[in-house]
């Protein structure tokens, strides 16, 4: 008996699609079951036709739940939804583990098998095309620089007119993981001069190599790895003072740094936002309900100061970009999908390195030690004598890839 997978839509505010037609083409060919409810695609411009085309079948929102063993989201379900679910059934997407703990419990009672992308652990190598998180960072990150270039009132570029010479832009981007260097890049593309800072000296050769200036204050936050470690308050404090005086020279600030399940550091203090040049944009990407790399940054809002600054909370520019968003987190799903099927049916084994973490619940207790720890559970021990269970707790650079 085939595999049945299926894809929900989502909540409204969410363009992005778990599966694309792409992807179900190939998982159909791979001989599972697809079944994709109604106008799920439709905010990533996947009309219901592309799906029927590639060989799923399109079903209500009940059916998709009851009739699937798999079932593919980009967001947590809410707890209606989670009630609709079965003991057996898997679920995989972005679950919020660290922030929603009452949901992943609820799955957990349900006997729900649930993988959450934010537990991946990113420093296997086996993993990488199971990213999501660094996936749809890279979209966020491009995306960024197309908004700062839209919104700014001048030019990016220098331009030579009859008119005069308009000076190019200088952006400046906070965190150099995978969504600060797409920033870096587009924004170069665009003809700015782009300056990149992170707490790690190693991030230096990442940088020049776009053609960016590397910038990075006396503090050193270099962990195991290349990751970037936590700073201490006093760390902090020094490392705002030094950004302050790099922040006043540029027109455009971007800041990248999220830690996933904790409230991202303050990059850009009140002062700073305050003393900002009329005209000044800030882009954070970071802006949740946790609070943002930006002082008085809102997600998905723009806030204006008094002198003229914009802060715009950019906490969404993956599902503003939900067709190419979509096609990535398609395939990292596909990727698990195709790393947990054995002779046809799915199988977890809780003590592989990848999985291990990966799984939120399976069989009603949790597993990633990642998450029990944010829980206060003592930590789960693997049942092979030789195999040590791995926790990725570390974030690369300065932003949540």
């Amino acid at each position: 008996m085939a595999i049945v997978v299926s894809a929900l839509k989502e909540a409204t505010g969410e363009n992005r699609v778990a599966l694309t037609p792409d992807v179900v083409s190939r998982l159909v060919k791979g001989n599972y079951e697809v079944l994709i409810e109604q106008g799920a695609g439709v905010n990533a411009f996947y009309p219901d036709q592309a799906y029927q085309d590639a060989g799923a079948t399109l079903v209500s929102r009940d059916d998709a739940i009851k009739q699937s063993n798999l079932i593919a989201v980009i967001n947590q379900l809410d707890a209606t939804t989670i009630g609709q679910l079965t003991a057996g059934q898997t679920l995989i997407g972005l679950l919020a583990p660290l922030t929603d703990p009452d949901g992943i419990k609820a799955l957990a009672k349900q006997k729900v098998t649930a993988l959450a992308f934010e537990l991946l652990p990113r420093t296997v190598s086996r993993a990488q095309t199971m990213d999501v998180l660094s996936s749809q960072s890279s979209v966020a990150g491009y995306k960024a620089a197309l908004v700062a270039a839209d919104k700014f009132s001048r030019y990016f570029p220098m331009m030579i007119t009859a008119a005069g010479t308009a000076k190019p832009a200088k952006v400046l981007v906070l965190g150099t993981g995978v969504a600060g260097l797409q920033a870096i890049g587009t924004a170069k593309r665009l003809g700015a001069v782009v300056s990149g800072y992170d707490v790690r000296p190693a991030s230096r050769g990442e940088v020049e190599s776009l053609g960016a200036t590397f910038l990075t204050t006396s503090v050193s936050g270099a962990g195991e790895g290349g990751y970037a470690r936590q700073l201490t308050p006093e760390e902090t404090q020094q490392q705002q003072d030094e950004l302050a005086g790099f922040i006043a020279e540029n027109n455009v600030i971007i800041t990248t740094a999220q830690v996933p399940g904790r409230k991202p550091p303050l990059l850009v203090t009140q002062k700073s936002v305050d003393e900002a040049k009329p005209g000044t944009i800030f882009i954070d990407l970071a802006a949740s309900d946790l609070g943002g790399n930006v002082a008085s940054s809102k997600p998905n809002e723009t806030v204006m100061t008094p002198a003229g600054a914009q802060i715009i909370g950019a906490g969404d520019m993956a599902s503003q970009l939900p067709a190419a968003a979509s096609d990535m987190f398609s395939k990292n799903v596909q990727a698990v999908i195709n790393y947990v099927t054995k002779e046809e049916a799915l199988s977890f084994d809780v003590d592989d390195d990848v999985l291990g973490e990966l799984l939120a619940t399976y069989n009603g207790d949790i597993i990633s030690n990642r998450l029990r720890g944010a829980m206060n559970l003592p930590e789960r021990t693997s049942s092979r004598p030789d195999q040590t269970v791995a926790a990725d707790t570390e974030t690369k650079g300065a932003d949540q890839s």
